[in-house]
């Protein structure tokens, strides 16, 4: 499998705009973290989990068209599902299945009814939405999805179980148990990790590299990250040895 991390940031990326700190002038690339969306490849299906507001630059940036066999919503909040529209182009190998919770769903008939009426037009994208539930397994192509529980501060979101190597999880600020039962024997977890300092509805550094050693992935790598993470190359040295910082346009085979 092969992992790309389309966009590693929060929903303000970074450089956040109007901000002069360290991480926000810095001129590692890696410091510049457009909102969150990442690609799967697994043997037979190429699967995008978000779709970010930034999809469309990230897509053009890292030189990527090719058939996407599906989209993995986590939740409806704007930085995860503002790219949506942007799959018009990909929508020439045929309609595109999305998947999310219902909650989701609701919200993206009401703020992009155009996408999912029965008398479509030309031009628009060709979505198919599929309304799933946390403890749901369905496939993509031959390749297995399991959907789990994620609380969001009091939000229920979904992190996914992909391939049965792979799992994902952005927005956590805390896993229920029988989540947790769940993600034995990863050889990947992507978690998100959003600052140093608390935050009411995301997991700090600390946390989630607490939560990472409980999971026990061969390999663990932060997104999500907003410029109160720090610079880059700073905190990638004070990382356990099997914790990685995840950045804009990183590859990870597994």
């Amino acid at each position: 499998m092969k992992l790309q991390i389309l966009g590693s940031g929060t929903s303000t990326g970074v450089p956040e705009i109007g901000c002069t700190c360290a991480v926000c002038t810095s001129t590692d690339v890696r410091d510049c973290r457009t909102r969150t969306s990442a690609l799967l490849q697994s043997d037979d299906a190429t699967i995008l989990i978000d779709c970010s507001p930034d999809f469309r630059a990230q897509l053009l940036r890292a030189h990527l068209f090719q058939k996407i066999d599906g989209v993995l919503l986590t939740h409806e909040h704007y930085d995860h599902v503002g790219g949506l529209d942007d799959l018009r182009p990909f929508c020439r190998y045929g309609a595109i299945p999305l998947y999310s919770d219902a909650y989701t769903a609701a919200h993206l008939r009401l703020r992009m009814p155009y996408c999912f009426v029965d008398a479509s037009y030309p031009g628009i994208p060709q979505l198919t939405l599929h309304e799933i539930a946390a403890g749901e397994r369905f496939f993509i192509g031959r390749t297995p999805v399991e959907a789990f529980e994620v609380m969001h501060g009091k939000l229920p979101i979904l992190g996914y179980r992909i391939g049965g190597r792979f799992g994902y999880i952005t927005d956590m600020s805390e896993l229920p148990e029988a989540s947790y039962r769940r993600l034995h024997g990863l050889d990947l977890l992507v978690v998100n990790a959003l600052r140093l300092q608390p935050h009411p509805t995301h997991q700090t550094i600390a946390q989630a590299i607490e939560v990472a050693g409980r999971i026990g992935a061969k390999q663990t790598y932060f997104i999500h990250l907003s410029h109160g993470a720090g610079l880059h190359a700073e905190l990638s040295e004070q990382l356990p040895p099997s914790i990685h910082l995840g950045y804009d346009q990183a590859e990870i085979y597994f």
